[in-house]
């Protein structure tokens, strides 16, 4: 299969009219150029995903990670792509963490009773917002992070000495579209200070390590110098992102964890009845008119229903200043073989979208469309965003609040919500499982 070039943003898409009229413009613009490449050349082997079946993640942190934004769409990313792994998460991040602890207890107390009572076999840790003070860099604030991340590490490696650890140098201060508040170079150089420390440590403490800062800052200058008023609602309080931040942090933590940007990639010759497949199977295929019956192993990340949502107009701006599609949501489709003309593409019955037969030939990104499996990535999403509340509620509002007084009704209560938060696991597994979708295309003449 030759290598994919991008489309031009002008390639004419008609969106779905699940999504309403005034966001169909900002789609077609930002999202729907199709980065299509050689998904050989970056696709990496199915079995090299980090997370293994079975396996629990404890995401932990402080408000950021509190946020459950960019834990949320990794998790999502995880349940939709890899449909089969079962993997378990935990997100107890708490608003005002240091190394040392916080509003939720000493870090020795946060680290039993929120990280390794859930027997965690993967520990993602992102802390250092507040570690630096919001000041200028110094160095004894640096001799406290860095003596409390060790005993961090230390502390679960010696109760589950197995444990698989990802480190997140800290997401940024935004320093990018607003003036420093701190001279000379902002307070995010403090934080980048520690994400270089955390690299070396890692080196020598042998654990994994995802860049949240790097990136992130280049997205934020790339948005910055296009529209600035836009940016800056990426980070509107400079320190907690909106989900627009969080979408590109999460790119990054895949990123680290071998994430496969492929959703499903199918080619189809109109003339020979060829079909090229990878995670996914084609059957019942008809040439006259072409039409064939598919079933991915896998679901794309529901971009188009966020954008849906997009008001203020970041998550589009993020996409298109980041690399996000082309890590994270591709599902090429390509046909060739067709003649000369234009085409509608319809799944299920729905048409998602008309293109030239030029335009399907060099391949149309389907990741970015609001098509059915879009919409299945939708269920599966509100799932998540409730599973995730329930163990927060469980989590803060029963455990945190009532455990001083002991009672048998408030461990009835916790079991019964952890039974809760299961049920609603099983059915956010059960809702990622591969779907058939009939296939059509056919001329618009």
């Amino acid at each position: 299969m030759p290598c994919w070039r991008a489309r031009k943003a002008s390639d004419s898409v008609r969106l779905g009219s699940r999504y309403p009229s005034r966001v169909r413009p900002v789609i077609s613009k930002l999202i729907l150029p199709v980065f299509l490449l050689c998904h050989t050349a970056f696709s990496a082997p199915a079995d090299s995903f980090y997370l293994h079946p079975a396996d629990t993640v404890v995401f932990y942190g402080d408000s950021i990670t509190d946020q459950r934004l960019y834990t949320m769409v990794t998790e999502l990313y995880t349940v939709t792509r890899y449909p089969k792994l079962n993997v378990r998460f935990v997100h107890s991040g708490w608003g005002g963490d240091r190394v040392s602890g916080g509003g939720g207890g000493p870090i020795d107390v946060r680290l039993q009773r929120d990280v390794l009572a859930y027997h965690p076999t993967v520990m993602t840790i992102m802390l250092g917002m507040n570690d630096g003070n919001y000041t200028n860099h110094k160095p004894e604030a640096d001799d406290v992070y860095y003596a409390g991340y060790r005993h961090i590490v230390e502390t679960v490696r010696q109760a589950v000495p197995g444990l698989r650890i990802t480190a997140i140098e800290p997401s940024p201060f935004d320093d990018v579209t607003r003036p420093f508040t701190l001279q000379p170079d902002g307070y995010n150089a403090v934080l980048q200070k520690y994400g270089e420390w955390i690299h070396h440590y890692a080196s020598d403490a042998h654990f994994d390590v995802a860049d949240l800062n790097t990136p992130v800052v280049a997205m934020l200058k790339k948005a910055n110098a296009e529209d600035a008023a836009t940016a800056q609602k990426i980070l509107p309080d400079r320190v907690h992102p909106a989900l627009a931040g969080h979408m590109v942090m999460a790119e990054q933590l895949l990123k680290a964890w071998h994430a496969r940007p492929v959703v499903s990639s199918v080619a189809i010759d109109a003339v020979t009845g060829k079909v090229s497949a990878e995670f996914a199977k084609v059957s019942d295929l008809k040439k006259a008119p072409l039409s064939w019956t598919e079933t991915d192993e896998a679901m794309p990340l529901p971009f188009a229903a966020w954008l849906a949502d997009d008001k203020d107009h970041s998550i589009a701006m993020a996409i298109k200043s980041s690399d996000i599609t082309q890590a994270l949501n591709e599902e090429p489709l390509r046909v060739t073989g067709l003649g000369e003309g234009r085409y509608k593409l319809a799944i299920d019955g729905t048409v998602v979208g008309t293109w030239s037969e030029k335009e399907l030939a060099e391949g149309v990104n389907l990741a970015v469309l609001d098509t059915p499996m879009a919409a299945q990535a939708v269920e599966v999403r509100d799932l998540t965003i409730r599973r995730i509340d329930v163990h927060q509620q469980r989590w803060r509002s029963f455990q945190m609040q009532l455990e001083k007084f002991n009672t048998e009704g408030l461990d009835r209560s916790l079991k019964d919500l952890d039974a809760l938060d299961a049920e609603l696991a099983a059915r956010q597994h059960a809702a990622a499982q591969p779907r058939p979708h009939t296939f059509a295309v056919v001329s618009e003449k």
